[in-house]
């Protein structure tokens, strides 16, 4: 057998942040470029030289106004914005790279199947393959807001919507053989008919009669990310998912989420090699230990409190300016909003350090940096990966884009010479390189 290898994604945004709520205020952070087609075509070759299997851009179908019922703090200080729309700026990346997988976030909530099917098809096919579906059902009534709905239905009921979505978006995609087109000029037959095929497909809230207009992609379809945390979340992974983006606190609670996906894809008639297990992290790096922590110390020292409180507000889907002494995750009026692996992490937070709900949102995201050396950094993630925590690891940026820079030239040859990442491309597909050993 060949040796196990890891995988490594990198989380993105179209905006001045990722995770990192200070990051984007650091003198090597750039910012000027943010709109323009250079900064991601910079990053997606950063990437692929390293042999990352893929990037992903994180979304949201609006602008985060949960904190104080206003759009003031995310847009004054900073936070996780999107000033760009990913499915515009993917195709710019794709055309500078060759290998590089390229994901997406869409909603199932807001999309109808046909249209996902079609965004994603296109874009898989124009890139030979290498496209990701981050399958999102939405956490924020904002969003909803913006999608014509008064609010958000209930996690459960987006869920099995989300079903239905998936099973029609492959019913379009499988639509084609891969041998339709015919492109003949002597005989006159530009495709197949007989190998073009209606879906017909009709759920209880989602119907997609087809045929989908797009040819098949070599890789057949988009490879499907999620990154649910919730019982239901979890399940649906479980079903569709090739590769879960997660974020759990510790080891033990990385092992233990692998484990319990592993046991429902079985339950699924799934193997475990059918999808890869990401946990997120994030690097500061030193020529030595002391500098690193130095550098850490300085880059957590840009995060504005206020914005940390805010992003916490955004991923519960509760306003914290409301939040009173005593008052704990249960007590939060969520209503149908917020991401359970906010909750999940802020409460693992609360017992692991004795914090109370403001601390710990407040808190949210600092110290929570893997600090060291290259090879420092390439032990712990040795350490987790050899020890049956994950697959691999959402690589989520401090600074933009020096850290990945910094991960790519120090850490990455560090893990090939080990023996624990590739060297090259051996995959024509996004979703070969995810199979490979």
């Amino acid at each position: 057998m060949p040796p196990r290898r890891m995988h490594l994604v990198a989380y993105l945004k179209t905006g001045p942040t990722a995770m990192h709520v200070g990051g984007w205020r650091h003198p090597e952070s750039t910012l000027g470029d943010i709109l323009r087609p250079s900064r991601y075509q910079h990053i997606a070759r950063v990437l692929e030289e390293a042999c990352f299997d893929a990037c992903f851009f994180a979304d949201l179908f609006g602008l985060y106004d949960v904190h104080g019922g206003s759009y003031d703090a995310y847009l004054r200080r900073g936070g996780q914005i999107s000033f760009l729309d990913p499915t515009v700026v993917l195709p710019v990346m794709a055309a500078a790279t060759r290998h590089l997988g390229l994901g997406a976030t869409l909603s199932t909530t807001f999309h109808t199947a046909y249209h996902l099917a079609r965004w994603l098809g296109s874009l898989d096919a124009m890139s030979g393959g290498r496209v990701a579906w981050n399958v999102v059902t939405s956490a924020t009534d904002l969003e909803a807001q913006n999608a014509g709905m008064d609010e958000l239905p209930p996690k459960d009921l987006r869920y099995d919507r989300a079903d239905e979505v998936l099973e029609a978006c492959f019913a379009l995609w499988e639509g084609w053989d891969p041998d339709a087109m015919v492109l003949d000029k002597k005989a006159g037959i530009l495709a197949d008919p007989s190998k073009v095929r209606y879906a017909n497909y009709a759920g209880r809230w989602v119907k997609a009669r087809g045929p989908l207009s797009i040819p098949r992609s070599p890789q057949g379809r988009p490879v499907i990310m999620q990154a649910g945390s919730s019982d239901r979340g979890r399940e649906f992974a479980a079903r569709w998912a090739e590769a879960i983006f997660t974020t759990q606190r510790s080891v033990e609670d990385m092992r233990a989420f692998r484990e319990d996906i592993h046991g429902r894809m079985q339950r699924h008639g799934r193997a475990p090699e059918d999808c890869v297990i990401l946990p997120g992290i994030q690097v500061v790096l030193g020529e030595t230990d002391s500098i690193a922590r130095e550098r850490a110390e300085y880059l957590n020292g840009l995060i504005d409190p206020e914005l940390s409180l805010a992003a916490s507000s955004s991923g519960l889907g509760a306003d914290l300016t409301k939040l009173t002494e005593g008052k704990t995750l249960a007590d939060l009026d969520q209503g149908n909003q917020g991401m359970q692996g906010t909750a999940d992490m802020m409460a693992q937070a609360m017992k692991a350090e004795g914090l109370s709900l403001k601390e710990a949102a407040v808190k949210r995201g600092k110290g929570r940096e893997i600090v060291g050396t290259p090879e420092m950094v390439a032990d712990r993630l040795e350490a987790m990966f050899t020890g049956g925590a994950c697959d691999g690891f959402v690589l989520a940026p401090t600074m933009f884009p020096g850290m990945f820079e910094q991960f790519c030239r120090a850490v990455v040859p560090e893990l090939q010479r080990r023996g624990l990442f590739r060297t090259q491309y051996h995959g024509r597909t996004l979703r070969e390189n995810l199979r490979a050993a």
